[in-house]
């Protein structure tokens, strides 16, 4: 809801999660690599389907004019805009090679088959500090912090956010690592490389041929027929922000099965709104100046990693293609969730097998 703001570090860190990780895949049986997809699309063994994203260069970042801003965002304050700097300067990026993307966001119920799967246990489990999670008798006023949910508190995780959700519903509470976590056990199982998209790729994605604020357009009100973001079905819960609602509604309070809304021209849906997206990259304010042209993978080191495309919870202003938002690798949360990149090429050595 809020500006970038990183949640304080939890009590386990990206060390012990990848030493944890490293534990469960050393006892487990490795299979065979698939396949080479024949088409543009690929299923795999957790049913996550991946579209495939073509090469390309296109303009990443830039800030339109403060005037123009507040013309398009009138309930918001001068601050708000001037503090977009880390999406400057605009610049061009070249995606050197396609790539697929997983045409939703990760759902609870493939996140829960790698759980059982693999034996992993998400950050918000393992450390005994819990998650985050809707509760309609908390109110933020009564807190230091003001933030819009309770928490950390153990009986929030990604089982359970304070809200229903199906298993077709994208899994949120999930931190960076829990991510990662899930990449490498795909990529061991599987044979191909999974990851998490880098910035660069990801807003390549999310724009798909397009120069505007939103795929569709610039009027943040288009939001309600094409995302799930902050309107009038979720504006009665939180009072205090009413105002920043879009009128309208996109049929959903809380985050809506994947897939419910139009795809953008890649063919790939939620990429604004729904959940935020983590992304593989290091956050650093400046890093657009220096970014190289061809494939950016950000920053070598930093302390907050990004998060993209805003959430169910998340006001239109920063349900934008281009807003940058960041939190700690530790940090869960309902509204931040994942998708995930599968390499198009097997790694060297690997040999395809049997499909999943």
């Amino acid at each position: 809801m809020l500006s970038s703001r990183p949640e304080s570090p939890g009590v386990m860190g990206s060390g012990v999660a990848i030493l944890a990780l490293a534990a469960l895949l050393a006892g487990c049986q490795h299979a065979p690599p698939a396949e080479p997809p024949s088409g543009p699309t690929w299923v795999n063994q957790l049913g996550m389907v991946f579209v495939q994203v073509p090469a390309g260069t296109f303009q990443m970042g830039g800030v339109p004019p403060i005037e123009t801003l507040a013309r398009t965002y009138p309930l918001l304050e001068t601050k708000r805009f001037t503090d977009l700097f880390d999406e400057a300067p605009a610049h061009e990026v070249n995606i050197s090679q396609s790539f697929y993307l997983g045409q939703h966001e990760v759902t609870v119920g493939q996140f829960q088959r790698f759980v059982e799967a693999s034996g992993y246990r998400p950050e918000s489990e393992a450390d005994g500090t819990g998650g985050y999670g809707y509760n309609p008798r908390y109110d933020p006023a009564t807190t230091r912090r003001g933030d819009a949910f309770e928490g950390r508190a153990p009986q929030y995780s990604w089982r359970n956010p304070g809200f229903a959700q199906g298993a077709d519903h994208p899994v949120v509470n999930i931190t960076w690592n829990d991510a990662q976590a899930l990449a490498r056990w795909l990529s061991h199982t599987e044979g191909y490389t999974y990851r998490l998209p880098t910035e660069a790729e990801w807003e390549y994605a999310c724009r798909a041929g397009t120069h505007t604020l939103y795929p569709q357009g610039n009027n943040p009100q288009s939001l309600v027929q094409v995302a799930n973001t902050f309107d009038q079905e979720a504006a009665p819960l939180w009072p205090r922000w009413q105002q920043h609602a879009l009128e309208g509604s996109d049929g959903h309070a809380f985050t809506a099965p994947v897939g419910s809304y139009t795809p953008n021209a890649f063919g790939l849906h939620d990429m604004l709104g729904n959940a935020w997206e983590w992304v593989a990259d290091w956050h650093e304010d400046g890093y657009y100046a220096t970014s190289p042209r061809n494939d950016p993978q950000g920053p070598a080191e930093g302390s907050v990693r990004v998060r993209r495309g805003g959430s169910w919870h998340t006001w239109s202003f920063y349900a934008r293609c281009g807003y940058r938002n960041w939190n700690t690798p530790q940090t869960r949360y309902p509204l931040v969730g994942m998708r995930l990149v599968r390499e198009m090429a097997l790694p060297p050595g690997a040999r395809p097998g049997p499909s999943p």
